[in-house]
C-alpha cells in the first residue's frame, strides 16, 4: 500500500496526555495510582455555565452557526479583552474554537509557509513544536533554564532570530513552569518583537492564576496589536477542559484567514458550548477568586514538601504546576537496580515502583526537571508528595 503521510508521522504524541492516559488505565486496572499529570482543575463547572448550557439546549439552539462562533459570544469575549487586558478587538476579530489547543493551531496554519521558523522559548509546552512541524516550519529553542527563572529576555530573542523567522510563541503564564513575565519584561519583548517585524502568538490561557505580579497581555504595548494573535479559553479558569472551547484573537487580516481555515476544518465549535462559555463571561469572578486562593495555598505546601531537594524548585509565578529540578539524582539507582539516567527514567521508576504519575521534563524541552500539576486535592497532594519523597530518598 501507499505511504501515509510523513508529516503527520514525524509529530511526536502528546507525553503530558499519554502518562494520563495510562494513569487513568493503571486505576481502572485496581492499582493504587495518584496522578499529578494532566492540568485539570479539580473543581467542577460552575453552576452558572452548566445553566446556561442547558438553556440553550432546551432552546433548541443546536443548528449550524457561523464557522466563527456566535456573534454574541464573540461580542462578549472582545469586550472582556478590553475591559480586563486594555486590548480592543471587533467582534469579526474573535473566532471561537474547539479549546485553545485549537486556537493555536489556527494561528500558526494562518502563519506558517515551509522553512518558516518559529522561536519557542525552552521550556515549552509539548505541543507548540509538533505543530509547528506539522505546519511546515522549523521550530527555534531559546533556553530559559531556571537560572533564568524559566524566562528568556530581548536579547535572547534577538540573536535567535534568522531572516526566516515568523513568529514567537510566548506562553504567560508559562505551562510547565509557571513562570510571568512582568510588564516591564514583556514591553522589553515587544520592542524587540516590533524591531524584528515578526509576528507574536502568545497563550494566555492561564491569565487568571498569578501569584506575585500583575498580568499583562503581550499584545498591549505599541506596534503588537497588529502582529499579535492573543489565546485564550475556558478550561482553565472555568473549569471546562471537557467543554473543549477557547478562541483566537487577531488583527483583522489574520482573522479572516482562520475564519476560512475553521470553516474548511472544523465549522464552529459546539454551540452548546459556546453558550457556556457565555455563560462564563457574564458571571462574576467569586469562582476564579476562590481557585486562586487554593492553588496560592497548594503552591505553598508543595514548595514546602519539595524543600528537601538537592536544588529547590523555583516559586511558580503563575498557573498551577511546580517543575522541580531532580538531576542532581540521575545516575543514581533505585532498590532494584534501575539507573536513572534522565526525567523519563524517573518518572516511569517513580510510576511503576510508587504509583505516582508526574510528567518528565524532557517533554517540554528541559531534561533536568518533572512537573507537578497542583490542579488536584489537598488529600492527593500529601500523598504524591509522600510517595516522591520516599522515592527520591531511596536512590543510592
Amino acid at each position: 500500500m501507499k505511504t501515509l503521510s510523513d508529516r503527520t508521522q514525524n509529530i511526536a504524541a502528546s507525553l503530558t496526555v499519554a502518562i494520563d492516559t495510562m494513569a487513568k488505565q493503571m486505576i481502572a486496572d485496581g492499582k493504587d495510582v495518584v496522578s499529578l499529570g494532566a492540568g485539570e482543575p479539580d473543581f467542577g463547572t460552575p453552576t452558572p455555565i452548566q445553566d446556561a448550557a442547558i438553556d440553550a439546549i432546551r432552546a433548541g439552539k443546536t443548528r449550524y452557526t457561523a464557522p466563527v462562533g456566535i456573534l454574541d459570544v464573540r461580542k462578549a469575549v472582545a469586550k472582556k479583552l478590553e475591559e480586563e487586558n486594555g486590548l480592543h478587538y471587533n467582534a469579526s476579530q474573535i473566532i471561537m474554537t474547539s479549546g485553545a489547543k485549537h486556537a493555536v493551531f489556527n494561528a500558526l496554519a494562518a502563519l506558517i509557509n515551509p522553512g518558516d521558523e518559529v522561536i519557542i522559548p525552552a521550556p515549552y509546552w509539548v505541543t507548540y513544536p509538533e505543530l509547528v512541524k506539522w505546519l511546515g516550519g522549523t521550530p527555534v529553542f531559546v533556553e530559559a533554564g531556571i537560572e533564568k527563572n524559566f524566562k528568556i529576555d530581548a536579547e535572547d530573542l534577538r540573536k535567535a532570530c534568522t531572516p526566516r523567522t515568523k513568529a514567537i510563541l510566548l506562553n504567560n503564564p508559562c505551562n510547565p513552569t509557571g513562570a510571568v513575565y512582568s510588564k516591564r519584561e514583556l514591553e522589553a519583548l515587544a520592542k524587540e518583537i516590533v524591531a524584528q517585524d515578526i509576528y507574536c502568538i502568545s497563550d494566555e490561557v492561564y491569565e487568571y492564576f498569578v501569584y506575585d505580579t500583575e498580568f499583562t497581555s503581550a499584545a498591549v504595548f505599541p506596534g503588537m496589536a497588529e502582529r499579535t494573535i492573543v489565546i485564550n479559553g475556558f478550561s482553565k479558569s472555568h473549569c471546562m477542559t471537557g467543554w473543549r472551547i477557547g478562541y483566537d484573537a487577531a488583527p483583522a487580516p489574520i482573522a479572516k484567514i482562520i475564519g476560512k481555515i475553521q470553516g474548511q476544518a472544523t465549522h464552529h465549535p459546539s454551540n452548546v458550548a459556546q453558550y457556556a462559555a457565555l455563560g462564563a463571561l457574564n458571571m462574576d469572578k467569586s469562582n476564579v477568586h476562590a481557585m486562586q486562593a487554593a492553588f496560592r495555598k497548594r503552591r505553598a505546601y508543595m514548595l514546602e514538601r519539595t524543600s528537601f531537594l538537592s536544588t529547590k524548585p523555583r516559586a511558580p509565578e503563575g498557573a498551577f504546576y511546580l517543575f522541580a529540578p531532580v538531576s542532581d539524582y540521575y545516575g543514581k539507582k533505585t532498590p532494584d537496580g534501575k539507573v536513572i539516567a534522565g526525567s523519563i527514567d524517573f518518572c516511569s521508576a517513580l510510576l511503576e515502583s510508587k504509583g505516582l504519575a508526574i510528567v518528565p521534563g524532557a517533554a517540554f524541552g528541559d531534561d533536568t526537571c518533572v512537573r507537578f500539576s497542583y490542579a488536584a486535592s489537598d488529600e492527593n497532594l500529601a500523598k504524591a508528595c509522600d510517595r516522591f519523597e520516599a522515592f527520591v530518598k531511596e536512590l543510592s
